[in-house]
């Protein structure tokens, strides 16, 4: 394994290993070999090139958006930008992407896109030709659309970059009523959603909270019921990790390492991941932080520190054969998409440890585009037409129940009591019932489902039988 954590390896074959842990499955259910062939396959890879001006020359762009399942449409799926992107990848991703909606019943298919770049060697401007480019290159090949195919932000890319295609995609299809239901992850000034930066972070916590929850599976693992004084160790500063790491603190855990690209820093005391972010922000490391006692300038060590959970949110393939034996969690959470091979997935079970996988675990952020692109095409903000109502509502039970008592309240009990539920509020409501229920869906299939070991297994299983309902219902035309 590499020791930088965000260098992922060509030759692992990731959309193989994917595969591998779909056939595994597969055996768990009864589908005829064509209907599993089918809901394997990627249905659409475009691959595409295309020229920007650089300097006083030009680079040529080459680029991917992978289709894998239209058992539900449109299909859904982040777009990365990366040096490391390859064909393999965006594939792999896109199954997981397929098979992630299912597992949390999103009524998406899955997709992904990639850009092979690195953000940091470009200009604004540049990057935004480049990103406009793409969009107009899916467009020509009907490869976006509110109905067709909804990208959103991935490894590279964020809001601003949302705000690009969803202006391309706009000015190319003018009058479309839904036009900016085509991309999700957009700033909220951009009819974006409350809530969606943090929301694959906030998943992944809600994921490993209710893991934790369940008594008997803390006692299989020697470890007490519930997140309160759960050390984590979380390998990622962006985006999922950072929220992850935030969401788990205000939950109980104590976060003891943090790993990123240049190094690792420990402390079995607890680290205050605000001021390690800040740190970093205005240093450039994580390293040097005054509040840790361990540093590591190799970044994999950082994974190995004694912790309760382990939350890789970053690349794939960050644990493997070569490390899996040496990492001292009881739990793995992946935040990243395929942070784990197949083969260290066996040494750490044979351990005695438990993995909550990714097509699950991160599916946070999918759940919370699904809210946006509803918002969309209703054209309403959740809240806006019933919170006052609610409050009225409210406000006459209050003053109905003080009435009857001849207890008054407080103002600030009053205001707690009678307050309608804000977008943000509602957003992370939906995806907390989200993230809860289907927990207990892969939980159940794990425990009544003769000589299923993983929960991996368990949630593909889930996953192939309600994908294999689509297909059987949608019929084969012509």
């Amino acid at each position: 394994m590499a020791n930088n954590i965000l260098i992922a390896d060509e030759d692992t074959h990731f959309f193989g290993d994917v595969c591998k842990n779909f056939d595994y499955a597969a055996q768990f259910t009864k589908h005829d070999a064509g209907l599993l062939d089918q809901i394997k396959s990627c249905n659409s890879v475009y691959r595409f090139r295309f020229p920007i001006r650089k300097g006083n020359g030009f680079e040529v762009i080459d680029a991917w958006r992978v289709e894998h399942s239209h058992h539900q449409s449109p299909t859904k799926g982040g777009i990365r930008y990366s040096e490391m992107v390859n064909e393999d990848e965006v594939m792999a991703l896109a199954a997981l992407m397929t098979y992630k909606c299912a597992i949390v019943n999103v009524p998406f298919g899955g997709a992904k896109g990639g850009i092979k770049i690195n953000p940091k060697n470009y200009t604004v401007t540049e990057l935004e030709n480049i990103t406009r480019r793409y969009t107009v290159e899916l467009i020509k090949k009907n490869f976006i659309g509110p109905s067709i195919d909804v990208p959103a932000p991935d490894y590279g890319s964020g809001e601003r970059e949302m705000s690009w295609i969803a202006d391309t995609y706009a000015t190319m299809n003018p009058g479309q009523l839904d036009a900016l239901g085509a991309v999700t992850g957009k700033p909220i000034a951009l009819h974006g959603i409350a809530g969606r930066r943090e929301a694959t972070g906030r998943g992944v916590a809600i994921a490993i909270r209710e893991c934790v929850d369940v008594a008997e599976d803390m006692q299989k693992l020697g470890l007490t019921t519930g997140i309160n004084g759960k050390r984590v160790i979380v390998q990622g500063l962006g985006n999922v990790g950072f929220y992850t790491a935030k969401f788990l603190t205000e939950f109980g855990a104590t976060i003891v390492g943090l790993c990123e690209f240049e190094g690792a820093i420990y402390n079995e005391d607890g680290l205050d991941v605000d001021a390690v972010f800040q740190h970093r922000k205005a240093t450039g490391s994580i390293l040097g932080y005054a509040g840790a006692k361990q540093e590591f300038k190799i970044s994999a060590e950082g994974l190995e520190q004694p912790c309760d959970i382990l939350v890789p949110a970053a690349l794939e393939n960050q644990i493997t054969g070569d490390n899996a034996g040496r990492i001292q969690a009881k739990i793995i959470a992946e935040g990243a998409n395929g942070p784990t091979t197949p083969e260290a997935e066996a040494i750490f079970y044979a351990k005695g440890g438990l993995i909550i996988p990714d097509m699950y675990a991160n599916a946070g952020g999918v759940t919370v585009s699904y809210f946006e692109w509803l918002k969309n095409l209703s054209h309403v903000a959740f809240g806006r037409i019933n919170r006052r109502f609610e409050e009225n509502t409210n406000l006459n039970l209050v003053n109905m129940v003080e009435g009857i008592t001849g207890v008054a309240l407080t103002p600030l009990q009053r205001s707690s009591i009678i307050k309608g539920a804000s977008e943000l509020e509602l957003v992370n409501s939906g995806l907390e019932d989200t993230m809860i229920r289907s927990y207990h869906e892969i939980r159940e299939t794990f425990k009544n489902v003769d000589k299923i070991d993983t929960l991996r297994t368990a949630a593909f299983v889930g996953a192939i039988n309600k994908i294999a309902v689509s297909y059987q219902n949608l019929g084969v035309w012509p």
